[in-house]
């Protein structure tokens, strides 16, 4: 029986990092991006659209910030799988994103996509 991909939604408000993270997700067949997101609050009505099995959000965006994003994702998607990227990493900031609903918090430097890539493809050989 053939695996179904899971579905991966990108919400970054830098379209480079979008197109980064999508290049190297879509190299993994388990993993597929159902569609991306510029801030938090089109990412709220893209899970309600797409219905995305994991979400990877930036903390920083305008409108809506990730951390908001994730709390309502987390209302509305309770068994979305959500995972933080950002610039501003630290201790109270995992703590808080934890409490939101978000699973990690990945520092922006320093390799991003490499670690991003092992926990997805961890998540993608998942029974």
């Amino acid at each position: 029986m053939a695996r179904v991909p899971y579905n991966i939604l990108i919400v970054d408000d830098n379209a480079f990092i979008r197109r980064s993270l999508r290049a190297c997700i879509e190299q993994n067949t388990d993993l597929w991006v159902c569609g991306e997101a510029e801030n938090g609050a089109t990412a709220v009505e893209k899970v309600k659209e797409l219905k995305p099995d994991i979400v990877i959000l930036d903390l920083q965006m305008p409108v809506m910030n990730g951390l908001e994003a994730a709390r309502q994702i987390k209302l509305i998607a309770p068994r979305t799988l959500m995972i933080m990227i950002t610039m501003h990493y630290g201790t109270q900031l995992l703590k808080d994103a934890r409490e939101a609903g978000v699973s990690d918090v990945l520092p922006k430097s320093g390799g991003v996509t490499a670690r991003l890539t092992a926990l997805l493809q961890d998540f993608g050989t998942r029974p």
